[in-house]
């Protein structure tokens, strides 16, 4: 554990390197001789089981979870609890909120990369309830894969489906706010 634990997410749409600072982060963490574990959710295999990866090919050694619980029940199991927990993807992980927050209030030091919205335009739940708790927000801008400005928004590019669908360039794009074909959603 951290004397003065940290809670940073990176966020912004896909293609965003969101991964990649994950990565650079926790890269500085192995030079200060931090001990560190990474979770990704399970429905992700886009590149690797068992690894996190960029889709520019960084990786990672991860634990593949299913739930929040699953996170707790890894660190519970290791001999040692790290300096630093890591999760990928966080918004596929049901319950993800929940663990990394009491992680947090109890000493860790979590980091997160995730998407914070669908491509509805809807925030997921599990974003919402830990981006609160969240130290240090860095929003990670893409391009635009209409006009070519910072894109903060991702676009589905077929109709229909389920909110949560794992995915990669063959499904999803970054848009500007210009191009980013959501309907306005009332708050």
């Amino acid at each position: 554990m951290h004397s003065q634990p940290t809670f940073t997410v990176f966020t912004g749409p896909m293609f965003s390197s969101k991964t990649s600072h994950l990565l650079m982060s926790l890269e500085r963490y192995k030079y200060q001789h931090k001990s560190i574990v990474v979770f990704k959710p399970l429905i992700d295999v886009r590149y690797a089981i068992g690894e996190v990866v960029t889709h520019s090919g960084w990786k990672m050694p991860a634990v593949c979870v299913k739930t929040g619980a699953d996170i707790i029940e890894h660190l519970s199991s290791l001999d040692a609890p790290p300096n630093v927990v890591a999760v990928d993807e966080a918004f596929m992980i049901p319950g993800s909120a929940e663990a990394l927050v009491w992680l947090y209030r109890t000493g860790f030091t979590v980091l997160v990369s995730s998407l914070e919205m669908s491509s509805a335009g809807k925030p997921f739940h599990e974003m919402e309830k830990m981006m609160v708790w969240a130290t240090r927000v860095e929003k990670c801008a893409s391009v635009c894969a209409v006009c070519g400005t910072d894109a903060h928004y991702t676009h589905k590019k077929q109709t229909g489906g389920e909110e949560i669908e794992v995915g990669g360039s063959e499904m999803y794009e970054p848009r500007c706010l210009t191009h980013a074909p959501y309907v306005i959603i009332a708050v």
